[in-house]
């Protein structure tokens, strides 16, 4: 009987039955080592803590498994010579891949992931648009996430599709700040049956923030407060992914000199937006307009956020080829341009 119940459970891509218990403690896990890692890396932690209890996993790369890290400790090769493999190389087919990705979902029995740059999304485009039309379990791992990418220049730097990503309906786009946003955003694309996932991840290392439990807890929300400030801040600071360490600094520097700032860290839009009017009044007072949203991509798409008065630090432009700090401070994601920003409300 036990077989059997195990049997079905896995031709429906249904979850373990001690799933939320041992995601849980997966991600207490990642908070306690407290590492300071680029997101892609921990994305391939999440893969190796929650693999082997998932046998349904079976991922794939587009020609760059060993710049996207999906690879982890129980992948094996699916060839014609070993057909009972779960991990596909598909070279650099962007678009077969996707559209794959969403056919396993569709056979069921599968919870499929496929990896490549954020910026080649756009060859993938077509068949991102069709998971979520379909409305399929289908995960899409997109590394090398903006300008961050640095060296190889504009070509390859991510400006406008975390934002175009994110306007696709039934969407989910996670952009994390840290491994423990990462395991998260794994967590959530695992369980999430009724869409596809996008999970935006890092080259460069990415700063660990503390957080008690309830902030841990809260990260599934899509939007929470990182840094509390006070009940009625000054003003906001948005941010996502690797702009929340500039966030951050920046709020407690404007802090220990008697202000109250607030910081909240927003990984998945589409989550806050779904959250209920309380919540999200609880995170963004209605009564503080102060507010300054930062990620390193078009602006635009956080106008919804700031409001008409609000201010947004992004990269309204291509980018240019140079060392990823030289290119943050080209365009002038950093601390002091940040303070600046938020010193005009204060």
């Amino acid at each position: 009987m036990q077989a059997a119940a195990e049997f079905k459970r896995r031709t429906r891509a249904e979850l373990p039955d001690d799933w939320p218990k041992f995601s849980t403690q997966s991600i207490q896990d990642a908070a306690n080592k407290q590492q300071d890692i680029a997101s892609r890396k921990a994305s391939q932690n999440a893969l190796n803590a929650f693999g082997p209890v998932l046998p349904e996993l079976i991922g794939g790369s587009a020609d760059l498994a060993g710049s996207n890290l999906t690879i982890w400790s129980g992948s094996k090769t699916i060839s014609k010579d070993s057909p009972a493999g779960n991990y596909i190389y598909y070279g650099v087919r962007e678009f077969a891949m996707a559209a794959i990705n969403t056919g396993i979902a569709l056979h069921g029995g599968f919870i499929p992931y496929g990896a490549t740059f954020l910026i080649f999304s756009d060859y993938a485009r077509n068949a991102l648009r069709m998971a979520a039309l379909m409305k399929q379990r289908s995960i899409f791992v997109l590394t090398h996430d903006s300008i961050g990418l640095g060296e190889d220049g504009p070509t390859h730097q991510a400006i406008e599709q975390a934002a175009t990503l994110r306007m696709i309906p039934n969407m989910s786009v996670w952009r994390p700040c840290d491994s423990v946003e990462s395991f998260v955003a794994w967590k959530m694309a695992i369980e999430n049956d009724t869409g596809p996932s996008c999970l935006l991840f890092s080259r460069q290392g990415l700063k660990h923030n503390e957080r008690t439990a309830a902030q841990i807890e809260n990260i599934q929300r899509g939007g929470y407060i990182l840094i509390h400030g006070a009940d009625k801040p000054e003003a906001i600071i948005i941010a996502t992914g690797s702009e929340v360490s500039i966030a951050v600094e920046t709020a407690n520097q404007l802090n220990a000199a008697g202000h109250k700032v607030r910081v909240v860290s927003m990984p998945c839009t589409n989550l806050f937006d779904a959250q209920d009017a309380d919540y999200q009044d609880n995170v963004l007072p209605a009564d503080c307009r102060n507010r300054v949203a930062i990620e390193a991509g078009i602006p635009d798409f956080w106008r919804k956020y700031v409001g008409l008065d609000g201010k947004v630090l992004g990269v309204p432009t291509f980018g240019e080829s140079a060392p990823a700090g030289a290119v943050f401070k080209h365009f002038g994601i950093t601390t002091e341009n940040l303070t600046g920003l938020v010193k005009a409300y204060l």
